[in-house]
């Protein structure tokens, strides 16, 4: 990626960073007061190293529990601590974070660039055992364990009617003054190479909850207890009830999220900050 030498404003640049996590043991991204949490951990840890305050921001907020394969992370330093101290941060996190974080790379932000709203699309993955032996132990922390069998031929068929841009109010906790309204891209299941059943679901944002409220439904269909229509009802119903299943954490795990050139990113940060509407 070409860097620009334009600094954020007067005495700042932006920092970029990418990064790995097992959500297991974490209260979520977001912080939170006496939780450990990714983003409070990585800012204590940040400012005490810097000897700044250190405000992160995210591509993506994952839940408890769930996990990152390439979160990607933004925040504003002043340039002379950058040019004092950026050489060696990367050295210096990887001999300070805990096993269950991984920093994959920290760089100075192409000019415009944004985490959360320059990002084009983000790409989740939902893994799945429905062995009836039960899941593999060393596949247990990011796989759903489910001893039923999964018919993915009807989950893709349930999967396939929620495409679109919608507003996804019934498959996201509600948050005050946000929308819901999202463009979902893909959702699909396959098998992998182990058997595992995996979905991958694409869209240009999620909500809160969004995407574990999504596969809940669906494994229903899966498992033959609801009819492929049902999530599709759900959608239109717009608006979350007490049918809606919300499927657990540790299965899930942000894997990719998508940036348009440098040249774009400011134009599409403008893009994305502009409230949503299904006219769009």
């Amino acid at each position: 990626m070409q860097l620009s030498n334009e600094p954020v404003n007067d005495g700042l640049v932006r920092i970029m960073f990418d990064l790995s996590y097992d959500g297991t043991n974490f209260a979520g991204w977001a912080r939170q007061p006496d939780l450990r949490t990714v983003q409070g951990f990585l800012e204590d840890s940040l400012a005490m190293m810097l000897r700044v305050p250190i405000h992160l921001t995210c591509a993506g907020r994952t839940d408890a529990g769930v996990h990152a394969r390439h979160q990607v992370v933004h925040f504003d330093l002043p340039s002379a601590i950058w040019a004092s101290d950026g050489a060696k941060l990367l050295r210096r996190l990887a001999h300070f974070v805990p096993s269950d974080i991984r920093v994959n790379s920290i760089e100075r932000a192409p000019a415009g660039f944004h985490a959360r709203y320059s990002a084009l699309r983000r790409h989740y993955k939902y893994r799945i055992c429905d062995e009836l032996t039960g899941i593999d132990p060393l596949m247990r922390i990011n796989v759903l364990n489910w001893q039923a069998p999964l018919d993915e031929k009807l989950m893709n068929k349930a999967s396939s009617l929620l495409l679109g841009k919608h507003d996804f109010a019934a498959f996201c906790k509600k948050r005050e003054g946000a929308t819901s309204i999202r463009h979902l891209e893909q959702f699909f299941w396959s098998r992998d190479g182990s058997g595992l059943l995996v979905a991958d679901v694409v869209a240009d944002a999620f909500c809160h909850a969004m995407v574990r409220s999504l596969v809940g439904p669906v494994i229903a269909v899966g498992e033959g207890r609801r009819p492929v229509e049902w999530p599709q009802g759900l959608l239109q119903s717009g608006a979350r009830s007490s049918e809606s299943i919300v499927s657990r954490p540790e299965g899930l795990t942000l894997e990719q999220i998508d940036y348009p050139a440098p040249s774009e990113l400011a134009a599409r940060a403008d893009i994305t900050r502009a409230m949503r509407t299904l006219d769009d």
